[in-house]
């Protein structure tokens, strides 16, 4: 028989073989790639957001964010979990316009049980396209409170009745300057009783807009203004303040298949069967505002605020309490809105660069740059992941980076001054060498520092012999000898 020769593989024909195995493997890729990418397109999601505090700046922020976040990505439905006791009037406005002019719907559920939207709660639950409650919830006590007591802001509980109320709850003739008393000591309380009433029935009016637009029952929502009346899940949902009860948001969202909503003017029709639920959950920077936005650290921070500015200008350079005071009062103007959070965390920027530019020209010693480190920092976590400015994390770490840096090579050639030998004045005199230019015992002449000096001395020295300079009073110098030996 004839030998079977083996064939070996070439170079070449390596080549020739990985070529025509490289289309197909392409083909196969691209095609994955392709699948992939319809299927997620496809893929249908519920975004969630979950807020169990009070309603401030950060809670706004992370709200407005969020359904941002759902216009992105297309999704069928925002959901917000809410347990709120109240919160700030500003902050609540400003969720309930972006909720106003959302492209996606969104439904505010009171969960779990247990859970309430009280106050501010109760008026971005009337602003939300869909309300819902589970069952042991309850929503109210929305008259408007200012923060300390009285009238003013919705915040987290309802008024107490004041002196001025009879005991069928009307209010005194006084209040309109009808009193028998006529003293100029009731006009203050006039006054104040007519600001609560202008801002009463603002929320009132407020309030009202938002249920006859989606069809609820404006006049409980009056009274929950007005009186502060409270409701339960079931209740709320036999008097049409809400549209649904569900024990969960699957049971919501089967509840929401085929519910007819309008965003924007226009009539959409919900397909919420087998969707995906996303929990979009406050992130890092959310929480950390939320703790920066507390009522009890904003307070806090006002007056460290305050008085920092107020020791820096009795104590003209002192630095650091002016470096502390200004940052924290600009924190606390954000906590308290004072300042919107894209003006806070701007003026906490150009802040951080005004204290590292002095750095380089006022003897901190490191107290400006550092609070320039932290103010840049704080400003920019301020705007970062802002929808409207969307500042890259890599370029704020990167330029922390570089003032923490240029920080302390300052304050490392602050040090190394320090430690360097004066050359100018009476601490340069103290240790130069010089001559003895005569013979003496205790007073002479010597020749120090390129001049002819008085000197004392307790040794003798000699014409010629090194002299060490031990101190200086006037201009007379007191010295030693350097050697014993004449030179």
């Amino acid at each position: 028989m004839k030998a079977m020769s083996h064939r070996r593989f070439t170079g070449p024909s390596v080549v020739r073989l990985a070529r025509r195995l490289l289309w197909p493997l392409l083909l196969m890729v691209g095609l994955s790639w392709l699948f992939v990418a319809q299927a997620q397109g496809e893929r249908r999601e519920a975004l969630l957001l979950t807020v169990q505090d009070a309603i401030g700046p950060a809670t706004a922020d992370y709200i407005i964010r969020g359904i941002e976040t759902g216009i992105q990505r297309d999704a069928e439905v925002v959901i917000l979990q809410l347990d709120t006791p109240g919160g700030l009037d500003s902050s609540m406005r400003s969720i309930i316009q972006s909720m106003l002019q959302a492209d996606v719907p969104v439904a505010t559920y009171v969960h779990p049980a247990g859970a309430r939207a009280a106050s501010a709660g109760t008026y971005i639950l009337y602003g939300s396209h869909i309300a819902a409650m589970t069952p042991s919830t309850n929503l109210g006590s929305a008259t408007p409170v200012q923060i300390g007591g009285g009238g003013g802001l919705p915040g987290m509980t309802p008024p107490q009745s004041g002196p001025e109320e009879g005991e069928d709850g009307s209010a005194d003739a006084d209040r309109d300057g009808g009193g028998e008393s006529g003293e100029p000591g009731d006009s203050p309380r006039r006054g104040e009783d007519a600001m609560e009433r202008k801002v009463l029935e603002d929320a009132v009016s407020y309030i009202r807009g938002l249920a006859e637009r989606y069809g609820r029952n404006a006049d409980w929502a009056e009274s929950a203004v007005r009186e502060g009346f409270n409701l339960g899940a079931r209740e709320a949902l036999e008097r049409n303040v809400i549209d649904f009860v569900a024990r969960d948001v699957d049971e919501l969202l089967a509840q929401l298949d085929g519910h007819e909503v309008v965003v924007n003017g226009a009539t959409r029709t919900l397909a919420t069967a087998d969707l995906q639920v996303v929990r979009e959950d406050p992130d890092w920077r959310a929480e950390l505002l939320a703790v920066i936005t507390n009522p009890n650290i904003a307070y806090i921070l006002l007056l460290v605020g305050i008085y920092g500015i107020i020791f820096e200008l009795a104590n003209p350079g002192a630095i650091i309490p002016g470096t502390i005071g200004s940052i924290s009062l600009i924190l606390a103007f954000f906590a308290l809105q004072v300042m919107p959070l894209n003006y806070a965390g701007l003026a906490l920027i150009l802040l951080g660069i005004v204290f590292m530019i002095a750095e380089a020209f006022v003897p901190s010693f490191g107290a400006l740059g550092i609070g320039g480190l932290v103010a840049f920092t704080a400003g920019s976590i301020m705007l970062w992941d802002d929808p409207n400015l969307n500042i890259a994390l890599p370029l704020i770490i990167g330029v922390a980076i570089s003032i923490a840096g240029f920080s302390i090579w300052v304050l490392g050639r602050f040090l190394d001054l320090r430690r360097k030998k004066p050359v100018t004045g009476y601490e340069e005199m103290l240790g130069m060498q010089g001559t003895a230019e005569e013979d003496f015992d205790t007073t002479g002449r010597v020749w120090v520092h390129s001049e002819l000096w008085t000197a004392d001395t307790r040794a003798p020295v000699r014409a010629g012999q090194a002299v060490r300079v031990l101190a200086i009073d006037g201009l007379r110098l007191t010295v030693e000898p350097v050697e014993s030996d004449h030179l």
